[in-house]
């Protein structure tokens, strides 16, 4: 199991000393680009990812919550991130397109999908995409409630990757804590985003020490 920690939770006035945790204890280092368009509230952009990119020793999965996300990939791969994902839902008419091209850059391709999303829209990318990202909360927001029903469309998906002998990985995004880990575990989840549950924590490094023994 990976965790990779959503720097989106993380004080923003210690990020120096937050990223050190985070390359310390955790797996990958999650990073929410949000543009205000696709989603209604604005994260951060290349001027944060570069100064992580400096400083940061574990890989960069950056999930694009924006429109137009194709902009974005060979930038991203200029400042080394690792795993790159979109929302289906956004680039419906160019996904195998956007996948094909993060992967031609050197970096592992994500196909994300927002709970209202079926997850049967994700089969058509299965052998075309490194990770699927399921939202087990709406895309957008941090410290909602985690949907019991992520449960069901992980195992679902992890059902059709396993009858294509496919290699993919399931991350989940969403109300992640110790309290679920074991569940999406056993669903087919193989790498969980976490939040609030790491950053709120009063000893992170422990938070992310036991969402990885589950």
């Amino acid at each position: 199991m990976l965790v990779s920690p959503s720097l989106l939770a993380a004080d923003f006035l210690h990020l120096d000393s937050e990223i050190a945790m985070l390359s310390r204890a955790a797996d990958w280092i999650h990073l929410d680009v949000m543009d205000g368009t696709f989603v209604p509230n604005i994260s951060f952009g290349f001027s944060v990812l570069d100064a992580v990119a400096k400083v940061a020793s574990k890989p960069m999965d950056v999930h694009l919550m924006t429109v137009h996300p194709e902009r974005w990939f060979e930038r991203l791969a200029s400042l080394g991130a690792s795993c790159v994902s979109f929302h289906l839902e956004e680039n419906y008419d160019r996904a195998a397109e956007s996948l094909y091209e993060i992967r031609s850059l050197g970096m592992k391709a994500g196909l994300a999908i927002n709970p209202d999303i079926p997850v049967e829209k994700l089969y058509p990318y299965i052998g075309k995409a490194d990770f699927f990202l399921i939202m087990s909360v709406f895309a957008g927001f941090g410290g909602q409630k985690f949907i019991p029903a992520t449960l069901d469309r992980i195992a679902a998906l992890r059902r059709e990757l396993d009858k294509a002998s496919d290699p993919a990985l399931i991350e989940v995004d969403g109300g992640v804590g110790e309290s679920n880990a074991a569940l999406l575990h056993e669903a087919g989840a193989g790498v969980l985003v976490a939040g609030s549950s790491v950053f709120k924590s009063p000893d992170p490094e422990a938070a992310i020490r036991a969402l990885r023994a589950a």
